[in-house]
């Protein structure tokens, strides 16, 4: 079990692998780095300004980012070894949960990054009485900057503090996303981090001096971990945003990552590019794509090919599939995926192209894993999140709601959080203990399947919490069945419905490009997405799909009834409506209820 406290993996990184290019960012077209020798010392002279503040041990302080830099990762490492709780915040919550956070978490003071944060925490900071003042972590003209704070001087008593330090003190509250009701923190240790940052290097085909892009959401406990690991790796990680990664002049070219963390639905997006890439090509070019394309349908992890097949796959990566792996930077050694679920048909694709693509599994109080698919021979499997990280004990317990051979998912292990911060009550909701042991509750659904080589892979099926029961009395879990659809062009997003209703029903909202070019194939003038979900014709193709896909459930989980919506669903709103998605891009189902209730109502007149 490490006894590793995470600020220690940048002292580390010093004295083992020093990197010149430790931490960057781009700024006005150019890119600028942080040696680690650097970062150790602003870190230094950070601490002494937190002190001088008169912040200490146990206290609280805040941050909202829209993209990590290095300045977040100086303030972070100050905060780490003077054993003040770090509050990370996502950057597109509403006013209201900022003020809920900041007054819960007792938060002293807030950094922010650029655009409109700084506005957003002044909203609401004379409803927080406990927060002092605001920091900006980027130059703005009238607040207070991060570099005011830096102060050279004695670190007899940051080297005091940081020597007290246990690594089951906790050192972070991270606040859950919140799909239901208001945001839980979550008391993380020291611990619980390290146990996935050295579980998973090992793990991981990544070595010192690699180079890697982060650019998911450090409020993030997904990406927050990445950052310790990257940094116990002894790795050059690049700052950037999802908006400047693609194209010639885009910071996948620029970089050319060997690594990187990212959520399924920026996969996806860039399979949609290529698709529509491959839509623009003629004659020859177009057929040799698509027939490319067709081929990654059947791929699998071990499948081997020989004769013919071999020569068609060698053929495909020669002209097509090289192309893709250029786009990513062209020396991609692994990514992985996580924070929702990841559909086959982009792990198929990704992989057969050469792109080495994992899946994890776990959740923030979790800190965050609890499986993975690892890059070894016959460590991953489609279908599966992988095999349960050395540490961590699984346990399925039956379910009423589940299917046979299947049942909700209890793990134990050193990642498990220390509870939800001033809810006792919750905790206990989700901490069961067994013989004395304490074990999470995970609220999914799942079994595990046997592998090859020995390797148990766990499968998750869905969550308990989303299961619907029809009127009928059928438990229904919706997430395999809009995992289905969401595979298809047609689909930007779909959820299932049937709470206590006759049958299962479904919200689809098509895909703008997807729609486009099929009507474009078949003659249809586009208008408007408004208006062309309600054309006859468009009506049918859906419903094609529907029947298409139906034999695949079973007749209770099978769509009866469906409506296509206009526009699609967010993360966050300009509005002042609620956002359709949680900070992860999980579905708001209650939300999404509420919001097309008259659409729902009608389906089942």
């Amino acid at each position: 079990m490490s006894e590793n406290r995470l600020f220690d993996y940048l002292y580390e990184q010093q004295q083992n692998s020093p990197q010149e290019k430790a931490f960057g960012y781009k700024a006005d077209g150019r890119w600028i780095y942080y040696p680690t020798a650097r970062i150790i010392e602003l870190g230094n002279q950070m601490s002494l300004g937190l002190l001088r503040l008169g912040v200490r041990p146990g206290d609280k302080i805040a941050s909202v980012v829209y993209q990590t830099s290095p300045e977040w990762v100086i303030l972070d490492f100050a905060m780490l070894q003077l054993g003040i709780l770090h509050v990370p915040m996502y950057p597109t919550i509403s006013p209201r949960e900022y003020e809920y956070i900041l007054r819960e978490s007792e938060a002293q003071y807030c950094f922010v990054g650029d655009g409109d944060l700084y506005d957003k925490v002044q909203q609401v900071k004379s409803r927080t009485p406990n927060l002092k003042e605001i920091f900006a972590l980027t130059e703005r003209p009238d607040v207070p900057g991060w570099k005011t704070l830096l102060m050279e001087g004695d670190l007899a008593e940051v080297e005091q503090i940081k020597s007290g330090i246990r690594p089951d003190d906790i050192c972070t509250l991270i606040y859950t996303s919140g799909t239901t009701g208001d945001p839980k923190g979550v008391m993380l240790t020291h611990r619980n981090i390290a146990f996935n940052v050295e579980s998973i290097e090992k793990l991981v085909p990544i070595t010192a001096g690699d180079r890697v892009l982060s650019f998911l959401p450090v409020s993030h406990i997904f990406e927050r971990a990445a950052i310790y690991f990257f940094i116990r790796c002894g790795v050059s990680v690049s700052f950037t945003g999802t908006d400047n990664l693609g194209g010639e002049d885009g910071d996948l070219k620029a970089i050319q990552p060997h690594f990187f963390t990212c959520v399924p639905r920026l996969l996806e997006k860039v399979y949609e590019r290529i698709y529509n890439k491959g839509l623009e090509l003629h004659g020859i070019k177009r057929a040799l794509f698509f027939w490319a394309l067709q081929l990654t349908d059947h791929w699998d992890f071990e499948k081997k090919y020989t004769g013919w097949q071999a020569f068609e796959w060698k053929i495909a990566h020669k002209l097509i599939f090289s192309k893709w792996r250029e786009a990513l930077g062209g020396s991609i050694k692994g990514i992985i995926t996580g924070a929702s679920a990841c559909p086959v048909k982009i792990m198929r694709v990704f992989n057969a192209a050469g792109i080495p693509l994992r899946e994890g599994y776990g959740m923030t109080e979790a800190a965050p894993g609890v499986s993975f698919s690892r890059y070894e021979p016959h460590a991953a499997m489609l279908g599966t999140v992988g095999v349960v990280l050395d540490g961590i004990e699984l346990r399925i317990e039956p379910s009423a709601e589940a299917k046979p051979g299947e049942g909700e998912i209890l793990v134990k292990g050193p990642g498990v959080m220390a509870g939800y911060y001033k809810h006792p009550d919750k905790t206990a909701e989700v901490i069961r203990v067994i013989d004395g042991e304490r074990w999470l509750v995970t609220g999914d659904i799942g079994t595990v399947v046997e592998g090859q080589a020995g390797y148990k892979f766990l499968k998750i099926t869905d969550r308990k919490k989303e299961l619907l029961k029809t009127s009928l009395g059928k438990y229904i879990a919706p997430s395999p069945i809009e995992s289905v659809y969401k595979e298809h062009r047609l689909v930007e997003q779909v959820m299932v419905v049937g709470e206590n209703l006759k049958f299962v029903s479904a919200l689809i909202v098509p895909s703008p490009e997807g729609l486009k070019e099929w009507c474009h194939k078949h003659g249809i003038v586009w208008t408007n997405l408004p208006e062309m979900i309600r054309h006859p014709k468009v009506i049918h193709r859906y419903q094609m799909l529907v029947d298409r896909i139906n034999p695949f459930f079973s007749h209770a989980e099978q769509v009866k009834k469906f409506v296509l919506l206009p526009g699609t669903w967010d993360a966050v709103k300009t509005d002042g409506t609620d956002a359709e998605l949680t900070p992860t891009l999980k579905l708001k189902r209650r939300v999404i209820m509420e919001k097309y209730r008259d659409e729902v109502e009608e389906m089942y007149v």
